[in-house]
């Protein structure tokens, strides 16, 4: 993969913002801040926010509001990065710090999108629960068959997703605003959960909704959905899209503090008030209905979580491929990048479910949100760094008044990791035993390796090699220093495999420019495929083979009537993509040309992928034409 690549090529600068109209570019500039903000109302958000409620009623309100301004600082960021360098935030660490950094910087983020990915299958398979009591372990084995639903909505474009994500949003809101109306919460009591407390008991909440909001891999994704917009390359235009990102971002991220505040204020108003602790998210289902008066609330709480687990899977799925492609540039097949990620999740749901009972798995949500916090300074202090270099970001770089605030986010978000870590080794230790002084050791060396990597990455910007991202090669994008490129090139052997079809016209018309261009030699290939062919190789004889060597024969007999310079060769073999790599390393071919057939998805699986697999198996340029 090119060094240089895009992030999210397959949608780069696909949507259009030249519009003269303001509230036409207002719209086109809308949707990355709403899929981000879809990570802020995962299932793992209404975990936390459902027990914290229940468990403390409206005293984590605050925290909340803070981690929502904390969101909207970092996100802006986080766009800011992408409108003006070009690079997405896995791209700019690759760039900026040493591999074995860059490489433990992915592993962290990697660990961040699994946890993420495991509050989505168990809150869609809870929804699914609720809603058709489905069985749990059932439920989040069906939850691996979204992957075709991301893999369909992926091919139908950008604004296809962002328009979906956007119905699930409103549905979301428009749920729990109907549930708040049914709870009658007191404005007054509301107001005081925002006076800023905070004491060991409730520490624990707070760290998971700071994790479940901020989420490390959110500002990953941001950076490089903002590329999906089509800007211009002067210092205006990015500060016109910096701006429309900004009020993308505001509205967002409210809507998304309106959710969690909802479901924190139903908790709080429903439950706690009757002394009611909610652990599991079942329960408050259960305990709704009864308690409000009406089933519609629970009907609606199921709903809200099922859409909620949905949307954020989609956005999960992108963000994991912005940080594989660009921490380590390695592309992989989004329905397998998907499968993977969620076997990671579906594993440690599966096995708790079956070892610990359905009770356990709201435990094993708000455990996720945690390791979401922990991972996030080494979002955070990057981000920061790379926003802040006037080298990098040249006017649009922070002012004292951002890297103060965003200094200080990150400062605190360190301080309740620390504070947590530190209630947490302590009670291990109180609570081992016999095995003390290995829980002892194994603490040291995760806290002095934690420890050496946050100095890494807060030190090495200031006193390490400071490079200058390289832009991206694209449309609207220039480079200083172009190579020159050669106008000519020479091609003396071109091997065209032909199928019988007639698509091979095709092929043999675009191989015959190139082949008088530069007198070259075009070589004819047929790969027999039949059982015959595959038991005895070059021994088989049938009609059906017999057919196709008169075949190739007859056309090279036609192109050399026009001067052409022609050979033909027959291999037999299960794989046609070896069998041509096969023929170009005999022939020595300089260019393989060949035709498409134009099918796609189940067909693929049908009829085969012959020209995928074979571009990973030649080093000689393929030049694919339009076949019929």
């Amino acid at each position: 993969m090119h060094p240089n690549a895009y992030s999210l090529p397959e949608v780069h600068q696909s949507v259009h913002t030249g519009h003269a109209s303001r509230w036409k570019r207002l719209l086109a500039f809308a949707g990355p801040a709403y899929l981000v903000s879809v990570g802020y109302m995962d299932p793992g958000n209404w975990a936390t926010d459902l027990e914290g409620g229940a468990r403390f009623g409206y005293q984590l309100l605050w925290v909340l509001v803070a981690s929502n301004l904390v969101a909207l600082l970092l996100q802006t960021l986080s766009a800011r990065l992408g409108i003006v360098t070009g690079r997405d935030l896995a791209q700019a660490c690759r760039d900026e710090y040493p591999r074995a950094v860059s490489y433990t910087l992915w592993i962290l983020c990697e660990l961040a999108i699994v946890a993420c990915d495991l509050a989505e299958v168990l809150g869609a398979a809870i929804g699914l629960n609720l809603l058709f009591h489905l069985p749990l372990l059932f439920g989040v084995l069906v939850t691996a068959t979204d992957t075709l639903l991301v893999l369909w909505l992926s091919r139908l474009g950008i604004r296809v997703i962002e328009a979906f994500v956007l119905v699930l949003i409103a549905t979301i809101a428009g749920c729990f605003a109907f549930e708040i109306f049914l709870a009658h919460p007191e404005t007054r009591e509301v107001m005081t959960g925002m006076i800023p407390r905070l004491n060991s008991h409730s520490l624990y909440f707070a760290v998971a909704i700071f994790g479940a909001t901020v989420m490390p891999h959110n500002l990953y994704l941001h950076s490089a959905l903002v590329q999906t917009r089509r800007i211009g390359e002067s210092d205006a235009d990015k500060r016109t899209a910096s701006r429309f990102n900004l009020l993308d971002s505001a509205v967002a991220l409210n809507g998304a503090l309106f959710v969690n505040a909802a479901i924190l204020v139903v908790a709080a108003t429903i439950f706690f008030k009757h002394g009611i602790v909610v652990t599991e998210i079942q329960q408050a289902h259960q305990l709704l209905s009864p308690l409000v008066g009406t089933r519609l609330a629970s009907l609606l709480f199921g709903l809200a979580l099922l859409c909620s687990g949905q949307a954020s899977t989609l956005t999960g799925t992108m963000a994991g491929q912005i940080v594989m492609e660009g921490f380590l540039r390695f592309r992989m097949q989004p329905w397998l990048r998907r499968a993977v990620t969620r076997f990671l999740a579906i594993t440690p749901a599966v096995a708790v479910i079956y070892f610990f009972g359905e009770r356990s798995t709201t435990d094993l949500i708000v455990l996720s949100q945690v390791i979401l916090n922990l991972q996030l300074p080494f979002a955070v202090i990057p981000l920061v760094h790379f926003t802040s270099d006037r080298k990098r970001m040249g006017q649009f770089a922070n002012s004292w008044a951002v890297k103060l605030a965003a200094w200080g986010c990150a400062l605190f978000i360190l301080t309740l990791d620390v504070w947590l870590l530190r209630n947490q080794i302590r009670d291990w230790l109180s609570a081992s035993g016999s095995l003390h002084s290995l829980v002892l050791g194994a603490s040291i060396i995760v806290g002095l390796g934690s420890l050496t990597l946050l100095a890494v990455i807060t030190l090495w910007p200031w006193y390490g090699t400071q490079p200058v991202f390289a832009e991206p090669v694209g449309p609207g994008v220039r480079r200083q220093g172009l190579p020159h490129f050669s106008t000519v090139a020479a091609y003396s052997r071109i091997l065209v495999p032909l199928d019988q079809s007639d698509s091979d016209l095709q092929a043999i018309n675009s191989a015959l420019p190139m082949a008088s261009t530069h007198g070259a030699r075009i070589i004819l290939l047929h790969v027999e495929e039949g059982v015959t062919s595959q038991l005895f190789g070059s021994l088989s004889s049938t009609a059906e083979i017999k057919e196709g060597e008169d075949y190739l024969t007859d056309i090279a007999t036609l192109l050399r009537q026009k001067n052409v310079n022609v050979e033909i060769a027959v291999r037999h073999g299960k794989s046609p993509a070896v069998q041509i790599a096969s023929a170009v390393k005999e022939f020595g071919a300089d260019v393989v040309v060949m035709a498409s057939h134009g099918h796609r998805g189940w067909k693929d699986l049908v009829f085969g992928t012959t020209i995928n697999s074979l571009r990973h198996r030649v080093k000689v340029p393929l030049l694919i034409v339009q076949g019929s």
